[in-house]
């Protein structure tokens, strides 16, 4: 099989995720319930994410999968081979509460190298895709990330953890970014902020977040000219594209200044003007 037609097929189960998804909310005809009490998913999570492993499986019976759900054991983000990373949605608070910054986030990965990405917002009528050294597009139009070298001016994205206690330090870094960047936007959905920085929509993006949050989004980031990377180095054992602490993705033109930011918020060295 083709990339491209791999990558169809990926867009085609994407868009059946996003029909069960409008449906589920169409009807509010969905249960939810907290994972260790504080993250919220609902029926239509697992609904979905069954539907997508079953596709997959149909079309890829020997690949492997991690998904949030259904399939969330990290340890095959070691593995080699072929590795299938998904999140049936992205943004379930966003589903749950009506809003429609929700999507679903597909990414193929070979020897820890992600090498398809699509994300698909059903309430936006959004597709994103991209190949490896292929380029980005919207809804088959290309993309190309803000070239802004203007960190002052630039519009940032980022998300908080569910875990009330994590939130304090991570206070520290959105204080240096309201201060010194033009302003910050929290959506609510990481694969959506990293494809909002692929179109231009957000100068950066910065987070902690699972691997199925922003493999897809990451790519797809990346292919429209954006520069990923992390804030500090990344451990042993996992790889690279799929560590998800400490992401930054930005213009190229601000990413090395908004990086240096956010550390110095970290260490405790910004001093605000």
């Amino acid at each position: 099989m083709t990339d491209a037609e791999r990558l169809q097929h990926t867009i085609d189960i994407a868009h059946e995720a996003g029909t069960l998804i409008r449906d589920a909310r169409q009807g509010q005809d969905f249960g939810y319930r907290y994972k260790q009490g504080q993250e919220l998913v609902t029926d239509t999570d697992v609904a979905v994410d069954r539907h997508i492993s079953t596709r997959l499986d149909a079309l890829f019976p020997d690949e492997a999968r991690l998904s949030e759900e259904l399939a969330p054991d990290r340890s095959a983000l070691a593995s080699e081979g072929p590795l299938w990373v998904v999140d049936p949605i992205d943004g379930t608070v966003n589903f749950a509460h009506g809003l429609r910054h929700v999507a679903v986030s597909i990414a193929w990965v070979v020897d820890g190298r992600i090498r398809l990405g699509v994300v698909h917002a059903p309430f936006l009528d959004e597709t994103f895709t991209a190949l490896a050294g292929q380029g980005a597009f919207l809804n088959d139009q290309a993309l190309h990330a803000s070239r802004s070298g203007d960190r002052a001016r630039s519009l940032v994205g980022t998300g908080f953890p569910y875990r009330r206690d994590s939130r304090p330090p991570l206070m520290r870094r959105l204080a240096a970014v309201l201060d010194r960047c033009q302003d910050v936007r929290r959506n609510g959905s990481a694969a959506l902020d990293l494809c909002d920085v692929a179109c231009g929509r957000l100068d950066a993006y910065y987070e902690s977040v699972s691997p199925w949050d922003f493999a897809a989004g990451w790519l797809i980031a990346r292919e429209a000219g954006a520069r990923t990377g992390h804030l500090y180095p990344c451990p042993d054992g996992i790889p690279e594209e799929l560590y998800g602490e400490n992401l930054l993705a930005a213009s190229p033109g601000i990413h090395a200044e908004l990086a240096d930011l956010l550390r110095r918020a970290d260490a405790g060295a910004f001093e605000p003007r």
